[in-house]
């Protein structure tokens, strides 16, 4: 697939910039150059950048380097890897310059995915079907029934849709011939789209005018088409009530943010095994009003993991039964169950073959040139000179962890022909490619770094396919370097698919008439995302609670000391051993506050609740907005303290910024966010925590007043409340008007009764199972809580110390065994589906 655009520009093509950050941009000798010519002019879709970048200071672009970084971390892109020291929250790298395409080179790839798309489609139905090609000797028997992704349950089945791919990537290379070729087909669940939405977001930021100059095609219409085609692929033909999900393995899944940024963008739920079950052969969704049937699922886990019952049942993943309804047709799954199959590359040397046979074609796009160990011939050219070859597992998806045979000792090389001629079926040989490079900013200089492209193409109807005009395309980090993945710690790149002329908008439709309708109360809220909300939701007001808690016992600590200061210090001591975020044996909080806010390890501590609101946070990700992820982010980074020497200076001001961080997230929670269920329970788990940590200490701290009063003043501050209390008394802090402030007045938003209001409004619209009874319980929990807290007879015991101190411990112990019962009550009802049955 030699490009025209690849040869030297005539004259009448204009002047050719060439390119200078920080020193020359030199291509490696003898190695296909993406922007430049051998003579060191560029191509002619890269002058309109590569004009740019001759203008461009090396520090205007580590700026925008730095700009690029620093959305990525507001984003929260991270790629999981967790074999690494970096474990689960590897930072996603983008590099500042992106890799162009020409239109015509991605016409002509399109062209030619397209019809190994249909290829790939043919073998699987083949395979799963008659199996002529086994039988006429085209397709060696091991190669299938030796593959891991070979699946014998799926054999017979007719796929909902009637195909098996509807959403297909492929790893390209061009080599040293000027040739895209496949490195690898990725088939089973292919992975990107994410990824590469958001680099172009990110990238149409920092290149704006650079953008629209260079006439760079559109990406959102693509994801546009695929949300139109997931919607056509019901079976029961119910577009405008499909129940369309997006299956994830979960937050620790390593491309987890892709899935979570798809499926916002997609607007579809996205749902993890647990979430499903399968009924009568039909998948349901266990939602909080109950199940709800399912209709298409665009799947992100691999085929071994999709369902226990028929394919392994040791794994902690799987919907059991889901084979069994996809069989039936009555879910569609994309892409459907099997197709791992065809991601081996063993299967490259016999496509020509098959290409002629069953499309009557040739195939017009090679692959890497591949050998198949399992094939006598093969196997002993590999033995016969070993060190010109690179040894791949056959059946590992995309043929990771490549063996270099000669980077091998004489010993290691010995071993490891030894273990090719045990199995030889498991290994493929490959000569080491030499990749094409493409300009990569690196330590401040563009450099050329090894390239591969990721195509994403989606079946639109018949033999009709749609590619994504760019891509997510990946360089090496350091050079010389042939491995190029994420998991090695490649660097992606934004592709721009470039065209000649200016792009021309196509008419926009004609709009369809208005139809009014009474809004429908939001519906389809996922259990486990519920219960993520609802432990969101405690956990931040945890945090909060826990920062105010220590910053007014620090206020204690520091300035000038005296003997009201002294007491209310040793008050502090007390409300903080209550919490149990010190021992009761403390007697200076600075022994133990070093800890709380630095070591994660301990129970309590800022790092410990921090990381369990973003593990909350990010198991619910599709549905929180970007600015609520960019405040958890700013959370954590506003968290840690400088390094070096701990100073309660700068401990006070990070407690300072941390309050000002929480109000800016509950003040987002309650002004932006639709009153859905979503909300609803995580507002139901903020107004609980709070609730239940204010009886806590607050009777705590009761106790301690009726001897010492000195810990009202650190109380009112701890509640947010002295101000208030200003306005009600103009007098020094007393034991009961404090008392009826932070216990039972409702215009206090910090007080309890405050709380008990507002969550017998929130049970009151929960939502209702119509498959089952309600019994009302929570509603009766939270009347019997705010009855109790009305029949408290505060007037009469204020004149009787130790009358007051027992009633009010007897009310804060019921209040508090009240409010654990509510949040059983709510768990047991909502977040859990085990006993439920279809009527």
């Amino acid at each position: 697939m030699s490009q025209s655009q690849s040869q030297s520009p005539s004259p009448s093509q204009g002047p050719s910039p060439t390119l200078a950050v920080k020193g020359p941009y030199l291509p490696t000798p003898g190695v296909f150059d993406e922007m430049m010519f051998p003579d060191g002019t560029v191509r002619p879709h890269w002058r309109t950048f590569a004009s740019f970048l001759e203008q461009c200071s090396s520090s205007d672009l580590t700026s925008r380097a730095d700009t690029i970084q620093r959305l990525l971390y507001d984003h929260g892109v991270t790629y999981n890897v967790f074999d690494d020291t970096l474990g689960t929250s590897r930072p996603w790298m983008l590099d500042v310059l992106p890799f162009l395409v020409s239109n015509a080179d991605f016409q002509s790839v399109s062209t030619a995915l397209s019809q190994r798309i249909r290829l790939l489609e043919a073998v699987l139905q083949d395979i799963y079907g008659p199996q002529r090609l086994i039988k006429e000797n085209l397709l060696p028997p091991q190669l299938v029934y030796a593959n891991p992704g070979f699946l014998r349950p799926v054999c017979g089945v007719n796929p909902p849709g009637g195909r098996f791919l509807n959403v297909y990537g492929c790893d390209l290379v061009r080599n040293p011939a000027d040739a895209w070729i496949v490195l690898a087909d990725r088939t089973q669940s292919p992975a990107s789209h994410g990824y590469t939405l958001e680099n172009r977001t990110i990238l149409g930021q920092v290149f704006q005018e650079e953008f629209h100059t260079s006439h760079v095609r559109r990406i959102t219409d693509y994801f546009d088409l695929m949300r139109e085609t997931l919607r056509g692929l019901s079976p029961l033909a119910r577009r405008g009530d499909a129940g369309i999900l997006m299956l994830t393995p979960g937050p620790r899944y390593e491309t987890y943010f892709e899935h979570a940024f798809k499926a916002r963008h997609l607007g579809f739920p996205l749902v993890e095994c647990a979430d499903l079950t399968v009924r009568d052969r039909r998948l349901w969704l266990k939602t909080l009003e109950g199940l709800k049937r399912v209709d298409v699922i665009l799947r992100h886990i691999d085929d071994i993991d999709s369902d226990p019952l028929e394919m392994r049942g040791d794994r902690e993943l799987g919907i059991p039964g889901l084979t069994e309804a996809w069989r039936s047709g009555s879910v569609a799954l994309v892409n459907g169950l099997g197709t791992s199959l065809v991601e081996t590359p063993a299967l490259n040397p016999f496509l020509p073959g098959i290409c002629r046979k069953l499309l009557g074609e040739n195939l017009l796009i090679g692959s890497v040139p591949t050998w198949w160990c399992g094939q006598q011939r093969e196997l002993q050219r590999v033995l016969d000179a070993p060190t010109r070859w690179v040894l791949k597992p056959a059946f590992a998806r995309g043929a990771r962890d490549p063996i270099f045979l000669d980077h091998l000792s004489r010993a290691e090389l010995a071993q490891m022909l030894d273990r090719l001629r045990a199995a030889p079926q498991d290994w493929i040989a490959q000569e080491r490619l030499t990749l094409s490079t493409a300009p990569t900013l690196s330590q401040g200089k563009v450099q050329p770094r090894s390239l591969v492209w990721r195509s994403l193409g989606l079946a639109v109807s018949g033999n009709q396919y749609n590619f994504l005009p760019g891509g997510l395309s990946r360089v090496s980090p350091e050079p010389d370097r042939w491995v190029v993945t994420m998991r090695s710690g490649g660097i992606s790149k934004d592709t721009w698919v470039v065209s000649p002329d200016p792009l021309q908008s196509p008419p926009p439709p004609a709009p369809a008439p208005a139809v009014i309708r009474p809004a429908r109360p939001p519906s389809g809220v996922p259990s486990r995302a519920a219960d993520h909300l609802f432990w969101l939701g405690r956990y931040a007001e945890r945090l909060e609670q826990t920062v105010r808690l220590l910053r007014a016992s620090l206020n204690r600590v520091m300035g000038e000391r005296s003997d009201v200061q002294t007491r209310e210090d040793t008050a502090c001591l007390a409300l903080l051993s209550s919490a149990k975020l010190i021992p009761p044996t403390a007697t200076r909080l600075l022994d133990h506050l070093p800890d709380l806010m630095r070591d994660s390890s301990r129970p309590g501590s800022l790092p410990d609740l921090l990381s369990r609101i973003r593990f909350n946070a990010a198991s619910a990700r599709d549905r929180l907005s970007d600015d609520t992820w960019r405040l958890i982010h700013r959370m954590e980074r506003d968290a840690r303290l400088p390094a070096g020497a701990f100073l309660s200076t700068n401990a006070h001001a990070t407690l300072d910024t941390l309050i000002l961080d929480l109000a800016a997230f509950g003040g987002m929670h309650l002004e932006n966010v639709t009153r859905g269920h979503g909300w609803r329970f995580l507002e139901l788990g903020r107004r609980l925590e709070r609730a239940s940590h204010c009886a806590a200490l607050l009777s705590s701290a009761v106790t301690i007043g009726a001897r010492d009063d000195s810990v009202l003043p650190p109380l009112l501050e701890i509640f947010d409340s002295t101000m208030t209390y200003r306005r009600f008394h103009f007098a020094r802090p007393a034991l009961a008007p404090a008392i009826h402030l932070l216990l039972m007045e409702e215009t206090n938003p910090r007080s309890i009764g405050y709380q008990l209001k507002k969550l017998g409004q929130l049970v009151r619209h929960l939502p209702e199972d119509r498959n089952m009874d309600s019994t009302g319980a929570e509603r009766s929990i939270t009347d019997d809580l705010q009855s109790h807290l009305l029949a408290f007879p505060l007037s009469k015991l204020a004149e009787q110390p130790q009358l007051l101190l027992e009633n009010h411990t007897r009310l804060c112990e019921t209040l508090d065994k009240g409010l654990d019962s509510l949040s059983d009550t709510i768990t047991e009802r909502f977040f859990s589906h085990a006993t439920r049955s279809i009527r």
